[in-house]
């Protein structure tokens, strides 16, 4: 939630560029500099915005503003914005049209299938270093994939709370009954946020 000179600094300190300080002119110039340099060294630069729903529309502006630096037809900048199902109401606005004529592709990534949550969670214990037999049962996979609804984060979450409960209860193994008494306990804490409610229909297209 950064206004639209702020923004501009904090792409150059993401870069790693030094004395950002100065006025908005002078830091868009040591970002085209930055740029100019990374170009003429043969590299590629890309820019990731997380949470990008939560920028103003003036935040957005600036960023199709550092698509105007290019080297030819060549623009020295690529930007990937990744936000929440309420960040394309803000590309929808009047004022973000010329962002809108610039994008490569966009995609809404939907929820996970019981199969994909599955894997998921079996791809996320292997990092963790998990070499045995799965700790889940194939009705303990299918029970947390009908509650998280296929929403990565409420998968982890809930994950991680069987995996808290499994080391506390020393317990062989998690099974449906474990999933449900987790749940069960979610759905009584004031944080609680219903997966059934993060669902967004998913749509993708590309221009």
């Amino acid at each position: 939630q950064l206004d639209s000179d702020d923004i501009l600094r904090m792409i150059g300190a993401a870069f790693g560029l030094p004395n950002l300080e100065g006025n908005k002119v002078q830091v868009l110039q040591r970002i085209e500099a930055f740029l100019r340099d990374c170009s003429a060294k043969q590299m590629r630069a890309l820019l990731i915005v997380d949470e990008a729903q939560n920028l103003t529309a003036k935040a957005v502006e600036e960023l199709r503003m550092l698509s105007n630096f290019q080297v030819g037809e060549k623009p020295l900048l690529q930007s990937f914005l990744l936000g929440q199902p309420e960040f394309r109401d803000t590309l929808r606005g009047e004022d973000l049209l010329q962002l809108r004529q610039r994008v490569i592709a966009s995609y809404h990534l939907g929820a996970m299938d019981e199969l994909e949550t599955r894997q998921y969670i079996e791809h996320r214990m292997t990092l963790a270093g998990w070499n045995r037999p799965s700790l889940f049962t194939d009705a303990a996979y299918a029970e947390i994939h009908r509650f998280a609804r296929g929403i990565p984060r409420m998968i982890n979450t809930v994950a991680d709370r069987l995996l808290l409960m499994g080391y506390l209860d020393e317990l062989p193994g998690i099974d449906a009954s474990h999933v449900t008494q987790v749940v069960d306990d979610m759905r009584q804490e004031m944080a609680f946020v219903d997966p059934e409610d993060l669902i967004q229909p998913a749509r993708q297209h590309s221009r």
